[in-house]
């Protein structure tokens, strides 16, 4: 099991071995990269291995992966990812109805058997729009791990609080297609604060206890990753997710 930091947080605090520095200094196994981190893949992999640091899995649009996907595996495999997440869909791009989602996950399900033809694994990462009931009731992420059945998923847990969601609803309905965890948290007035409304993991809203007791029961749980979509300070977000992760791990 590792403990990663997704680099998206720390995209307004580079220089990037700056914050490498950072993340070694608290602990942290490795890192998720982003599309900012590829620009240069034998760069970046040498900044990442002077530090001891591990990328085991990245975040990859889905544009690289339809459009130039053999760019993608080179960049994947230069910088030693394992698993491939395709992370977003724009707002114009989000379908808005059942018939649409599921073309959505024949799409993803394209993908994760090109992508584990390349030795790699494959998730999709959610938002808060996956949430969002269409016809019937129907929730789409239920539609994409439905029609997709092979494919993997990172559940972004901020997200589903986010959407009005239980973390821990879905950590056990999907048990076994969760592979990696987003951990972080809501302020309570989220949607007027600082932060975007955003809260490191321990200082937010939520009882975290119950969530990590059922990360035990998770079968291919590989990584838990840390995120703050825009934190003002990059190292009170690292010192604070690192030091309550291993309050709550150590609670079981």
């Amino acid at each position: 099991m590792t403990t990663l930091v997704q680099l998206f947080s720390a995209r307004n605090f580079t220089p990037w071995d700056r914050i490498l520095d950072q993340v070694r200094s608290y602990g942290y196994d490795g890192v998720e990269g982003f599309f900012a981190n590829y620009e240069d893949p034998v760069a970046f992999r040498r900044l990442l291995d002077e530090r001891g640091l591990i990328m085991p899995q990245g975040h990859f649009g889905i544009d690289l992966l339809e459009g130039n996907f053999e760019k993608a595996v080179s960049i994947g495999r230069t910088l030693g990812v394992n698993t491939v997440i395709a992370p977003w869909l724009a707002p114009e791009d989000r379908p808005t109805d059942h018939a649409g989602w599921r073309a959505m996950a024949v799409r993803l399900k394209i993908l994760d058997e090109k992508v584990r033809g390349e030795g790699f694994d494959f998730a999709w990462h959610n938002h808060d729009f996956e949430f969002v009931a269409v016809e019937n009731g129907l929730i789409p992420m239920d539609i994409l791990l439905d029609a997709a059945p092979e494919m993997n998923w990172e559940a972004d847990l901020g997200w589903i609080l986010r959407a009005g969601g239980a973390p821990l609803d879905w950590l056990r309905a999907r048990a076994d297609r969760v592979v990696a965890v987003h951990l972080k948290d809501v302020q309570p007035d989220h949607a007027t604060a600082l932060e975007d409304g955003w809260a490191d993991l321990g200082h937010g809203v939520s009882d975290w206890r119950p969530i990590f007791e059922e990360f035990e029961k998770l079968p291919s749980l590989r990584a838990h990753v840390a995120e703050h979509d825009n934190p003002v300070d990059l190292d009170r977000f690292l010192r604070r997710w690192s030091q309550s992760f291993k309050t709550l791990a150590s609670q079981k």
